[in-house]
């Protein structure tokens, strides 16, 4: 058999084993990224050697491409606009403040410690490693012991900052000399791939949102249609925006949430006919007591086959990310890349979030959560392929600080969830009992409507 063949059984060993002990390892430490990071460098170059950048790149890149976008997608469509305006100084600050200080800090720092890199390359490290991942440290965002306004904000924050690093990713590749971005220009890319994009997005989204509403109002649509039809918007709005050269990723981002606005919006009582049809007759006071004053959101039995997905796309990504850039990098590491890699997680996110948080009333230990909890994850290694297919110049430094990271990152913040978001939740809970005004008991405090998904 061909290598690609063996490379295919071996993935779905892989996914087959982690599914069959999911739930023991749920009320563990070891995660899904950590073991599937693992399990790549065991089938990588540097292991059995059944998956390689050099030969497999088409299907490697398709595949984190595709987990990307309905990443993007899912996680924008289950943002409410309410999440911004409850509690909403928290992921506006981190978003608005905190991202852009982020970039520049990264940019920074790593002008002393890797030397051989240009202005834009280093440029470029800063926003590749500025998204965050809660998936990585899910428990952190969805113990019930931390504060619904930390939760929420990690949530909301982890759901919009990978579309936001988007256009300063996309702006810096196109200011770098020898890259196929560059070839269009700083200007042809802002029309292409920031305007157009967008623009493209917020049709297919709001158009996509408006029409499932309508039909689920009429009872046109089953419940599995439904779902497919989620997976449809979000191809629509990717692939035309690839076809005339702008971004596909800011456009399933945008209308990830432009579809999850239009599907919300009050309407037509929206029960499906098969719903009603199967549901026994009440009485009209009954149904007229247990009838919502509006329509309801309707957003997470629609979104589920999506997430799913994306959960496992991201996750069959990660086996991906230890075969093809972790694995080579552990033959070749330097003292600057670990330095570089523990500053990008402490210092690089820490000191953006302290800043962008001053004179808020959080306490410290608030503060400090919250900063530590910015675990960096799939956007970083699917923007550290692009570099590979857009022949960044730099790339193999860049790559391997990645690599670095984005280990460091699945280890560490994995491992300290459980603990952390305990600790934290320990000391909340005296807190509130000293002080029953805490600033951290705003209430609703921008709480996605679920956790994000396993990646």
């Amino acid at each position: 058999m061909s290598g690609s063949v063996w490379a295919g059984a071996a993935v779905a060993a892989v996914t087959a084993g982690y599914a069959l002990f999911s739930r023991r390892l749920a009320t563990t430490v070891v995660s899904a990224p950590m073991v599937f990071t693992g399990c790549g460098i065991a089938i990588g170059p540097i292991g059995l050697g059944l998956l390689d950048l050099k030969h497999d790149a088409g299907p490697v890149l398709t595949l984190v491409e595709a987990a990307l976008t309905l990443v993007l997608f899912t996680d924008a469509m289950s943002v409410r606009p309410r999440d911004l305006r409850l509690g909403g100084f928290l992921p506006g600050r981190l978003l608005g403040i905190g991202l852009p200080l982020t970039i520049g800090a990264g940019w920074l720092l790593a002008w002393p410690l890797l030397p051989g890199l240009t202005l834009w390359e280093l440029a470029l490290l800063g926003a590749v490693l500025a998204p965050t991942d809660a998936a990585l440290g899910k428990t952190a965002v969805s113990d019930r012991r931390v504060p619904p306004l930390v939760r929420g904000g990690l949530n909301v924050e982890s759901g919009l900052n990978d579309g936001m690093a988007l256009p300063f990713f996309v702006l810096f590749l196109a200011a770098l000399p020898g890259t196929m971005a560059s070839e269009e220009g700083a200007a042809g890319v802002f029309w292409r791939a920031l305007v157009l994009s967008t623009a493209w997005g917020l049709a297919v989204g709001g158009i996509g949102g408006w029409l499932l509403r309508r039909s689920r109002a009429r009872g046109w649509i089953t419940g599995d249609w439904r779902q497919a039809f989620v997976l449809a918007v979000a191809a629509g709005a990717y692939a035309p925006a690839v076809a005339f050269e702008g971004s596909g990723f800011i456009a399933a981002w945008v209308a990830g949430f432009a579809f999850g606005v239009s599907l919300r919006r009050s309407g037509p009582a929206e029960a499906p006919a098969e719903a009603s049809a199967k549901a026994p007759a009440k009485a009209p006071a009954e149904a007229s007591a247990k009838a919502p004053a509006r329509a309801p959101a309707a957003v997470d039995d629609t979104a589920g086959l999506a997430e799913h997905l994306a959960g496992l796309l991201a996750s069959l990504s990660f086996l991906v990310f230890g075969a093809v850039l972790l694995g080579p990098t552990l033959d070749d590491l330097d003292w600057r890349i670990i330095v570089y890699a523990v500053l990008s997680l402490t210092v690089v996110r820490m000191l953006p979030v302290a800043l962008s948080l001053a004179r808020t009333g959080l306490a410290l230990p608030t503060v400090a959560y919250i900063g530590w909890f910015g675990p960096r994850g799939l956007a970083s290694v699917v923007f550290g392929l692009l570099l590979v297919e857009e022949h960044v110049p730099g790339v193999q430094l860049l790559g391997r600080v990645i690599a670095v990271t984005v280990a460091l990152s699945i280890l560490l913040h994995g491992m300290s969830a459980v603990v952390l978001a305990k600790r934290y939740g320990a000391w909340y809970r005296k807190a509130a009992d000293r002080r029953p005004r805490l600033r951290e008991d705003l209430p609703g405090g921008g709480e996605a409507g679920h956790p994000p998904t396993a990646r």
